[in-house]
């Protein structure tokens, strides 16, 4: 089994039950320094707190020490995706339709593998998003990496589901 499986065989389990979405999880540094880095979000979708992280990160702890499924030592990270996020699995593309993002191909399509634009969700596996004022049809499957784009409409929309839920 993989490293990433087994990571999140482990993970996902302890988030789900205390009402977290793993949105990625990701393994960085060199064998001197490593990180395993948590992103973490809440299933009700209100913001994330300090508080959740530290909650996360204590119930985490002892399942990785028992589980050991790193070889080196690593310093756990649990965090919030943050406003410009990683888009992650296919239904990120429909949830954040029609905010700009940045959507790298492990292939090229018409010639390119970067595109920035407009989200428009999605079409069966695909992802669509809108460059140079045409959809573009990209493979979820050929998505190397992708994250929405730090705009003052992203910002309000932001700011927005904060105060609807404070209220």
């Amino acid at each position: 089994m993989a490293l990433y499986e087994t990571l999140n065989d482990l993970i996902t389990p302890v988030c789900d039950e205390l009402g977290y979405d793993v949105v990625r999880v990701l393994l960085s540094g060199g064998e001197r320094r490593k990180s395993l880095q948590i992103m973490i979000e809440r299933k009700d979708r209100t913001p994330l707190t300090v508080d959740d992280c530290a909650a996360v990160s204590r119930a985490l702890s002892p399942v990785l020490d028992e589980k050991d499924p790193i070889e080196s030592n690593y310093t756990l990270e649990v965090s919030s995706p943050g406003i410009d996020r990683p888009l992650v699995k296919l239904d990120d593309y429909n949830r954040f339709k029609g905010f700009e993002a940045k959507v790298e191909s492990s292939a090229p399509i018409n010639g390119r593998k970067r595109f920035q634009g407009k989200l428009l969700g999605t079409e069966g596996e695909n992802v669509l998003v809108e460059f140079d004022g045409a959809p573009v049809s990209i493979p979820f499957a050929d998505v190397a990496k992708a994250k929405l784009v730090l705009t003052d409409e992203l910002i309000a929309a932001s700011e927005a589901s904060q105060t609807n839920e404070d209220n």
